[in-house]
């Protein structure tokens, strides 16, 4: 009997056409018979840990540079002693040792899927990845990763998440895909899958039980569409549309590496942003400019607490090694809203995003604010490092910052360590700031075009009834990103976009005529937009560049300029 065709629409995370028999990667059962006292427990606990972390590493020694980058990540949370605390603690009350771990990961999991930040969220399979892996051992399975069945080769996969220690143990040398009910294009398997060419798609909920394994499949990463028993015509029709999705991405490649420009000669900066330094293992900084935005939170959100200076220090100056030279933007603590850090951020908050978040929480936690500025002052000493403030609504938090910026360089002088004084912007985020922008004695401007538009449309993109509102292109959006271009000019200074926008090819044109000619994006949409841009012809009255970011009195040479 013939299977009727049924089709499923997520979100594209890794490009590509895939066609196969379906598997459904189910978790492995992993269950312990024996039990030992509290000691025994807590040392079964602590030896699992430790071999886990020993089988992370081996598996990243034995890896690419990317998965090693990425397995890094896993095994620096094992190595963490917070990790295991409230593990340990159930233990000591006489839980078992596997039900503790899982208890205490189902926590530290929930907290991360409840961020509303994406790169959070896609942190959760990290998690679970390591949940399982040590429940496995506790189980004695060995590997951690109980009995699962292999899929066969081809095969598209169909699970709720995927681990990144369990791609990286399938062979995906006959082909195949990856369709995920949950997931993120954020998440480091999605990472994997994108260096490996594996096509995958994620976000598609539920796939009904009923559609049985070994149905063929078709999986189009790049369009997030997965499709059951395609018909001859709906199969040639996705195959056609692959085919000029990739022939248009090879197109678009050519630009990678290429300076951007318009079509009549206009110079455009083109920087990346980055949310994690794994995600530099893969990329070749010849395709940028610099980077645009570096988001800081990763750092915060280890179970040990808030990170130290030296630990702060390490990160910023492997991030500007990998710039080579060009300019790093290194944005302050921007948690709250829709980036929760736990024990740090306000609970209970009836609007997070209308609360203490961004500059607003560095300023009322100046313990934690001013080891950030000492480590980032540090940074400034290996390279270009500019520092940018979220959030900043009025004058007072712009100035209250750089007093204790300027505070902590001194004090850093006084004790003979390394330091430079960094350039001091402000994010335009908030209508406040792009209607007062002038006010502001900011060293450059940096447009963050998704708070910009949410708090100008009052419309939140993740509210389907009310995301079609929120519209970067809007008329009112674009005022304000004009209000911002004009205060800039008057001032002297820079003014950059780092928001979705910037790598939004549709929008390039929009944004160039709009007056902005630095654009900060995410690495895989930078072909793209130099390829719009290639196309956009500005006329001769916008060949002149925009004027270099202004140097606040004091600042020193060769720090913080023009990228």
């Amino acid at each position: 009997m013939r299977v009727a065709e049924r089709r499923f629409v997520g979100r594209g995370a890794a490009p590509g056409l895939a066609e196969g028999p379906l598997f459904r990667l189910r978790p492995a059962g992993i269950e312990r018979v024996a039990r030992g006292d509290a000691s025994a427990e807590a040392a079964l606990l602590r030896a699992a840990l430790a071999t886990a972390r020993d089988q992370l590493a081996e598996l990243a020694a034995a890896g690419s540079d990317e998965a090693a980058g990425i397995l890094s990540f896993q095994v620096a949370l094992l190595e963490d002693p917070v990790l295991a605390e409230p593990a340990l603690a159930a233990i000591a009350t006489g839980e078992a040792a596997d039900l503790a771990w899982k208890a205490a990961m189902a926590a530290e999991i929930a907290g991360y899927k409840a961020a509303e930040d994406e790169y959070f969220r896609a942190r959760a399979a990290d998690l679970a990845d390591l949940c399982e892996r040590v429940l496995g051992l506790l189980a004695g399975a060995g590997a951690g990763a109980g009995a699962a069945a292999p899929p066969p080769p081809g095969a598209i996969l169909l699970a709720e998440d995927l681990p990144p220690s369990r791609f990286l143990a399938i062979d995906w040398s006959a082909g195949g895909g990856v369709a995920l009910a949950a997931g993120s294009p954020s998440s480091h398997v999605a990472m994997l899958a994108r260096a490996r060419g594996v096509p995958m798609a994620v976000g598609f909920g539920t796939v009904p039980d009923e559609i049985a394994e070994a149905v063929p499949a078709m999986l189009d990463g790049g369009a997030g569409v997965l499709v059951i028993a395609a018909r001859a015509a709906t199969a040639e029709a996705l195959r056609r549309a692959a085919g000029r999705r990739d022939a248009r991405r090879a197109q678009a490649g050519r630009f990678l590496r290429l300076p951007a420009a318009t079509a009549d000669g206009v110079a455009v900066r083109v920087m990346v942003n980055v949310a994690d330094p794994a995600e530099l293992e893969t990329l070749d900084v010849a395709m940028c400019d610099g980077i645009g935005l570096t988001r800081t939170e990763f750092l915060f959100h280890g179970s040990g607490g808030p990170p130290g200076e030296e630990a702060q220090y390490a990160a910023y100056a492997r991030i500007l090694a990998w710039a080579s030279g060009r300019p790093v933007v290194l944005r302050t603590l921007d948690a709250g809203g829709d980036k929760p850090v736990p024990g740090l951020t306000a609970e209970g908050e009836s609007n997070p995003f209308l609360g203490v978040r961004g500059i607003r929480l560095s300023l009322a936690r100046p313990e934690l604010f001013r080891v950030q500025l000492r480590a980032m002052a540090r940074a400034a000493a290996l390279g270009t490092v500019r520092v940018m403030l979220p959030m900043v609504s009025v004058p007072g938090e712009l100035a209250a910052a750089r007093a204790m910026l300027e505070h902590e360089i001194a004090d850093l002088r006084r004790a003979g360590i390394a330091c430079a004084r960094p350039s001091l912007g402000i994010m335009v985020e908030v209508p406040a700031a792009a209607l007062c922008a002038e006010r502001f004695d900011a060293d450059f401007y940096s447009i963050g075009s998704n708070d910009l538009t949410q708090y100008t449309m009052a419309a939140a993109r993740d509210i389907a009834a009310v995301a079609a509102l929120n519209d970067a292109a809007n008329p009112a959006v674009l005022a304000l990103v004009a209000r911002t271009l004009e205060a800039g000019q008057a001032r002297g200074v820079e003014v950059s976009l780092c928001g979705d926008a910037a790598g939004d090819p549709g929008l390039s044109g929009m944004l160039l005529r709009a007056g902005l000619r630095t654009l900060s994006m995410a690495p895989a949409a930078v072909a793209e937009v130099k390829q719009a841009i290639a196309a956009i012809t500005l006329g001769a009255g916008a060949r002149n560049a925009p004027p270099p970011p202004a140097a606040h009195p004091g600042a020193e040479p060769n720090r913080g300029g023009p990228p």
